[in-house]
């Protein structure tokens, strides 16, 4: 009972440790995008 109480709680924290990682690096890569296109449009 415990052992799969574990589990799931392991399983679950890599999984929203995922999303949580997946989600800055997608949000770093379109921050630098609207960067890139804010620097064409000043220059």
């Amino acid at each position: 009972m415990l052992k799969n109480i574990l589990k799931f709680t392991v399983a679950t924290s890599l999984v929203l440790g995922g999303l949580v990682i997946g989600g800055t690096i997608f949000a770093a890569k379109e921050i630098d995008k609207a960067g890139d296109e804010l620097q064409d449009a000043i220059h």
